[in-house]
């Protein structure tokens, strides 16, 4: 058996620890009763849904107090008192408890309000208070205020370190014997890496071959190094949304370029992703040729439709609130690396060629491009100014891969800015992007305003469900990077993938460098967990640890 501490936080100010994550549902593990770890960087699990009003705008919440019980016919459940987003009393509950349910603390369904009697009730017959709390004093987490214990079996306790705690590398193996009869034959062996969660991971060796001659059969000695790219943070100053993508045996990097506000748009080219850190910087877009992108050239993205390479990226014609998104055509056998080789930029419209938003009234941005299951997706952030703010929300379509500046159905809103962490100091969800699996499509997304409370969260739909129904989408209840993830990295978000040339799926994200920093670009592989989550917070340290990052073998030369 193992024991589960629920606690919240007391904030610490609107730049480390804000009230909308310190006023959620924190979870510590302990095998002894006494000493309790903390699960997920000592961040939320448990947020409060915002409520909609009857113009379309969200009003947010946070919760105190919150308990967590056994069920009569299986799973957990977790009743908590609703507050005001920022901590503030919420005289609209008053007296009432909100309820959760869950299988494993891990996803939740927020069911309702219950009365006092009937939380009451769910407590005693849910052992709520049968466990010890140890006092505040006495535990060894940052602003923990402890609300109640519960005794939880061991299969419920491992599934939870597996998938809060960030998986370590505790192991290394290679066969100890191999054949080769050279060395790009002996390249196709890999060593098996694995990690505290139960996942491993192939990695490719590289061999010190000084005593190997091919030329003669043998059985030869020989020891090698895991292969491991190092980026350090950052790779870019003043790069903000990055993205790289493969085309045509190159690497390509594009991101905002916030050293000059905005009003540029620079590639980097390169045969390998690590090669892209220090490789020339070259000009393809900027705010003075064309007279509808004079502004705000934002998160420019490299997609593949039907063979041809495409840059989605937002623009405006001089002020912030008309921001649309468009694309930019790369011509047939040209440079991407050539500004010449690069279409004007197309605003994107609807499947009758009107307008996505009205100008002025509302902005569209960060818009993503996919395929899945032989259609092609995009999904942006769209936000209403006029006659209200409502925020950024996301949107998704099918697209038109004949003329991908046009959708092939009307747009589908997709997720609202409803809880703490993307509601925190403004209400946005922006920034996705498409990262499919075999059975699974996973759509990370950035929520808050783009300072230190900007974070990463996660969208996933099963295979062979209609992506254009919200429902069949699930949302994770808290983010999966955020400034507690990574030492010295604030405001991580606006991320997107690539996969090198081992089969690796690399993140490509910015933070800043420091609370004051500015935002700058990074680079980390994603170790995908248990379930097959992507996972961003695996560090370099953590991803080899220096005790496995040697490997030996015979291998035999006939």
């Amino acid at each position: 058996m193992a024991y589960l501490l629920s606690y919240t936080r007391l904030p610490v100010d609107s730049v480390i620890y804000d009230p909308r994550l310190a006023y959620s549902m924190h979870l510590a593990i302990s095998e002894d009763g006494e000493n309790y770890q903390a699960l997920n960087h000592n961040s939320g699990v448990l947020f409060v849904k915002a409520t909609e009003n009857e113009d379309g705008s969200l009003t947010p919440w946070s919760l105190k107090n919150p308990v967590i019980l056994e069920l009569k016919d299986g799973g957990f459940g977790v009743v908590a008192e609703r507050i005001g987003a920022d901590g503030e009393e919420d005289t609209e509950s008053a007296g009432k408890f909100l309820y959760f349910t869950t299988k494993d603390f891990l996803d939740y369904t927020e069911v309702g309000f219950l009365s006092k009697e009937e939380a009451e009730e769910k407590k005693r017959e849910g052992n709520a208070d049968r466990m010890k709390v140890p006092a505040a004093e006495k535990l060894e987490i940052q602003g923990v205020v402890p609300q109640n214990v519960l005794e939880i079996s061991e299969s419920v306790a491992d599934r939870l370190r597996k998938k809060l705690l960030t998986p370590v590398n505790c192991g290394m193996e290679f066969p100890e014997q191999v054949e080769a009869s050279s060395a790009e034959e002996l390249e196709k062996y890999r060593a098996m890496a694995f990690y505290t969660d139960g996942t491993k991971v192939a990695k490719r060796v590289d061999w010190d071959l000084s005593t190997v001659d091919f030329a003669v059969p043998g059985t030869y000695k020989i020891k090698g190094n895991v292969h491991q790219e190092h980026f350090e943070f950052p790779i870019a100053f003043y790069r903000a949304d990055p993205c790289v993508a493969k085309w045509k045996n190159k690497y390509y990097f594009i991101a905002t370029n916030d050293a000059d506000d905005n009003h540029t748009l620079y590639i980097r080219e390169a045969d390998t992703i690590p090669e892209l850190v220090n490789a020339e910087e070259k000009l393809i877009l900027d705010s003075t040729t064309y007279p509808h992108v004079g502004n705000l050239l934002w998160a420019p993205e490299f997609h593949e439709i039907n063979g041809k390479l495409y840059i989605f990226h937002a623009a405006t014609p001089d002020e912030f609130f008309k921001e649309e998104s468009h694309v930019m055509e790369l011509r047939e056998g040209g440079n991407p690396s050539c500004k010449e080789d690069w279409s004007e930029p197309k605003r994107v419209v609807c499947p009758d060629g009107s307008d996505l938003c009205g100008a002025g009234k509302e902005i569209t941005l960060d818009m993503t491009c996919f395929e899945w299951e032989g259609d092609y997706y995009v999904i942006w952030s769209q936000r209403q100014f006029l006659p209200k703010d409502l925020g950024a929300w996301l949107y998704i379509a099918k697209l038109n891969p004949q003329e991908p500046w046009k959708l092939l159905t009307d747009p589908v809103v997709l997720l609202k800015p409803d809880y703490g962490w993307s509601n925190n100091h403004t209400f946005v969800v922006e920034g996705p992007f498409a990262l499919p699996r075999e059975n699974k499509l996973y759509v990370t997304f950035s929520g808050a305003a783009i300072d230190t409370s900007y974070v990463v969260g996660l969208l996933s739909i099963e295979k062979g469900k209609d992506l254009l129904q919200p429902e069949n989408w699930k949302q994770g209840n808290y983010p999966i990077l955020t400034a507690r993830s990574v030492e010295s990295e604030y405001g991580t978000g606006h991320n997107a993938y690539v996969t090198d040339e081992d089969g690796t799926v690399w993140n490509t994200y910015h933070a800043r460098p420091g609370v004051e920093g500015v935002r700058s670009s990074g680079i980390r592989r994603v170790h995908f967990d248990i379930d097959g989550a992507p996972m961003l917070d695996v560090t370099e340290e953590l991803d080899l640890s220096e005790a496995f990052a040697q490997v030996e073998t015979c291998v035999v030369v006939r």
